[in-house]
């Protein structure tokens, strides 16, 4: 008589919980990559030839003043050798340089001397795709 007795649906919720965590991956790891970096509003000077740099390890802001921030912090040159040195493998960092528009060259300078004296060698300058035009 048992062949005659109707079962019970049953509800598999397993594959279920599996695709929710799928998306729920999915979604994080696309929320991550919107998030832009952090620093501070600078005035980027424009260049006719920039060309698309892979994504830096770490971007330093230099402002008009000469300071320079990284991670909401002012540092020194000093400070940002020693922070640089203090990173595993600083031969392989790659730096890019967003400077103000109204930065001198020679302040820019500084920061990449401090940059190679902690090893660096992959350095770079952030600019805006735009005109030649030097204003």
């Amino acid at each position: 008589m048992k062949y005659f007795e109707v079962k019970k649906a049953r509800i598999e919720i397993i594959p279920m919980i599996d695709i929710m965590f799928f998306l729920l991956v999915f979604f994080i790891m696309v929320t991550l990559h919107m998030i832009p970096d952090a620093g501070i509003a600078s005035r980027l000077p424009t260049s006719a030839t920039a060309q698309a740099m892979p994504k830096p390890q770490i971007t330093l802001a230099v402002d008009k003043a000469g300071v320079i921030h990284f991670d909401q912090r002012a540092l020194t040159p000093a400070q940002l050798t020693a922070m640089l040195k203090s990173r595993p493998q600083p031969g392989a960092l790659q730096v890019t340089l967003a400077g103000d528009k109204d930065t001198s060259l020679q302040q820019l300078m500084a920061v990449m001397d401090a940059c190679r004296q902690a090893g660096v060698t992959k350095i770079g300058l952030a600019t805006r795709q735009g005109g030649g035009s030097g204003s």
